[in-house]
């Protein structure tokens, strides 16, 4: 007798092509992607605007080619999403990037109605500083939801997250170098500020965990790792970098 389709991907099964994606499956395999390409989009456009507050040239060629990797990354995920018929050229141009909220607007876990970012992205970066200690705290939950990711059961998606993955991380370990340098340099109260900022925004990134959605995800292979299990290791790997500069988790 054949597998339903249901039963395989329970049981650790892989698809490969949107023909044989039943429309459950279909629906959250296409709403984790717009979050990963609309997350990644967003906060290119949003490093993009503090190159030029970079105090050097070096600083300024880092933060460009993190915009630059972060584009790619979102265009290798929109490259999947155009297989299930999203017309990718207007994708990428109909969504205002760049909108930003209030510096102290409170959202919580709330997505915007322009697209789905994750609410994090949402918030406008506030000088050089404030970009960096955002970068190294948002790359570790990145590094962190990666992890799983890489394992979703819909394998063009899985190779393409495995593909950006350890440049992910660079953008985690470029940050965490420059903290170190702004640190030395007198700037840890100002850097300290916006951890407590940005520590509680980047948190909620993680969502509010609901068991019964969990279960039914991980049952399609599109989640391994529950929230719980995600969300510790960014605050032990994240409170350890913040460690090392000499700053505080918030």
């Amino acid at each position: 007798m054949e597998m339903k389709i249901e039963e395989y991907l329970a049981q650790g099964g892989v698809l490969t092509s949107p023909a044989n994606v039943p429309p459950r499956y279909r629906a959250e395999l296409m709403k984790l992607m717009a979050s990963f390409v609309d997350s990644e989009l967003a906060g290119a456009a949003g490093f993009a605007d503090v190159i030029n507050a970079g105090p050097g040239i070096k600083e300024r060629i880092a933060a460009a080619r993190i915009v630059l990797e972060k584009t790619d990354h979102a265009d290798k995920v929109l490259r999947v999403m155009g297989e299930f018929g999203v017309d990718t050229a207007r994708y990428a141009n109909h969504h205002p990037w760049t909108a930003r909220l209030a510096r102290d607007a409170d959202i919580g876990a709330v997505r915007g109605d322009h697209d789905m970012r994750l609410a994090v992205f949402n918030y406008p970066l506030d000088g050089w500083g404030d970009a960096v200690v955002m970068n190294l705290l948002m790359g570790r939950a990145v590094v962190a939801q990666l992890a799983d990711m890489q394992m979703v059961s819909y394998q063009p998606l899985a190779e393409a997250f495995r593909a950006v993955a350890p440049v992910e991380l660079r953008h985690a370990e470029l940050a965490e170098e420059g903290l170190d340098r702004l640190v030395s340099e007198g700037q840890g109260a100002a850097l300290q500020a916006s951890v407590a900022y940005w520590w509680p925004r980047v948190a909620a990134s993680f969502g509010q965990g609901d068991p019964a959605r969990f279960d039914q995800l991980r049952a399609m292979g599109l989640r391994h790792a529950s929230r719980g299990e995600l969300f510790s290791r960014w605050q032990a790997e994240a409170g350890a970098a913040l460690s090392r500069v000499g700053l505080n988790a918030a």
